[in-house]
């Protein structure tokens, strides 16, 4: 048996590690939030944890969706695959992106198409640019997946640091000739994942203005682009004249709509890029199960569901951002997604110093049982999410009541 283990050691590709894979001690900062909390409550029995690292919502889909799935679910004619997705769904996909953002004539056969969630949809598309020697952009902080497939495939990844001083927008005029003249992919994600901040009209037609200028595709994350409140319209890439002719925008169902674990989304815009997505796609999956893809249907027509999600997210952002400063956090309530940015101290006052916000954030899972998620890719952050459990109004404020009790008289050093 131990040979036959060395002999499998020795045949990961290198792009994982090669013989190293899984010999490495490095331990992903989720599993260390994991085990801190595991170590925190075995610590302080009895004392709950107040969880602000979940990045997924805490509400389930609406009735009337799990009803449209069972109903479906139930119909022989779904039970096939779906290979690139259904006509119905397609057409729901183009009226919603008219409906929200304003973008009109989106073609739901050639256009369109849809996807297992955003996730594979980020990562399958390098597969079909993406030769030895290409460069993608990409922003930091932000979702891994979006750099890994590019550098299996041979290529570079060139980070670009979302800055609090520039609107946590990446500044496209740093970009050396050289990384423009060999970049393929502009990966964007706005509004963003962790900073809650969100693009602005003007920013979208400068990266058109730059993708046509240096023959870049732009693929544009949307997952949390119709949360949004406190009068911020929702904003598509595909929303600005040109964008079409650059790139596509990838729509989620699972934020907005609360459906994470359905894995639903769609890709909507340039024609030869979905037509080489779909390539990519069919070689990857058989599609989503088309009970699923109807329940997302009747999602895409009923867009007052998102409007009540956002509705609460906002509510629970006021009082997340009022309670942090009130101890003394450098906050503003953000106008999109569950997510809230903060700057991580030095240290405390008579206290522990912070080399890092993974250092802070160990804190206040061990010390206060808070749990965030640390971002140190471009200045040290913690991420706080508004997606804890809490049913009703009064059950948030007692919530977010406590966490400022936790926090209350610490001194931090900025």
């Amino acid at each position: 048996m131990l040979v036959l283990q060395d002999y499998i050691q020795k045949s990961f590709a290198d792009r994982i590690g090669g013989d190293k894979f899984g010999k490495g001690n490095e331990v992903y900062k989720f599993e260390k939030i994991k085990r801190a909390k595991a170590q925190a409550l075995k610590e302080k029995p009895g004392i709950p944890i107040i969880d602000m690292g979940l990045g997924e919502p805490d509400w389930m889909a609406d009735k009337e969706v799990v009803n449209v799935l069972s109903t479906e679910a139930a119909k022989r004619e779904n039970r096939f695959y779906s290979d690139n997705g259904s006509y119905d769904f397609k057409e729901a996909a183009a009226a919603y992106m008219e409906r929200i953002y304003g973008v009109k004539g989106l073609d739901p056969a050639t256009e369109i198409n849809h996807c297992i969630g955003s996730k594979p949809a980020l990562a399958q598309i390098p597969a079909v640019f993406i030769n030895p020697g290409d460069i993608t952009l990409m922003t930091v902080p932000g979702y891994p997946v979006i750099g890994t497939h590019t550098q299996w495939l041979g290529g570079e990844v060139v980070k670009m640091p979302l800055l609090e001083e520039n609107g946590y927008l990446p500044d496209l005029n740093a970009l050396s000739d050289e990384v423009k003249k060999r970049a393929k992919l502009l990966y964007l994600n706005y509004p963003n994942n962790p900073t809650g901040a969100v693009a602005t009209r003007a920013f979208y037609e400068e990266v058109v203005r730059f993708a046509k200028e240096n023959e870049i595709i732009v693929v544009s994350d949307e997952a949390y682009a119709a949360l949004t409140f406190d009068g911020e319209p929702p904003l598509s890439f595909l929303s600005v004249p040109g964008a079409k002719d650059v790139g596509v925008a990838i729509q989620s169902l699972s934020k907005a709509f609360n459906m994470t674990g359905w894995r639903l989304g769609f890709v909507a815009g340039n024609e030869l890029v979905l037509k080489a997505f779909s390539y990519a796609k069919d070689n990857h999956d058989s599609g989503q199960f088309l009970a699923i893809q109807k329940a997302g249907v009747y999602c895409l027509n009923h867009p007052e569901i998102t409007e009540a999600t956002a509705a609460k997210y906002s509510r629970r952002h006021g009082l997340l951002a009022e309670a942090l400063g009130s101890v003394g956090f450098k906050v503003q309530k953000p106008k999109a997604t569950f997510y809230l940015y903060a700057q991580a101290p030095k240290g405390i006052e008579d206290g522990p110093r912070f080399d890092s916000a993974e250092d802070f954030s160990q804190y206040l899972i061990t010390e206060k049982l808070i749990s965030t998620v640390p971002w140190d890719d471009a200045g040290a952050y913690v991420r706080f999410s508004v997606t804890f459990e809490a049913d009703g109004e009064e059950e948030e404020r007692a919530l977010i009541d406590e966490l400022k009790s936790r926090l209350h008289g610490l001194r931090y050093i900025w």
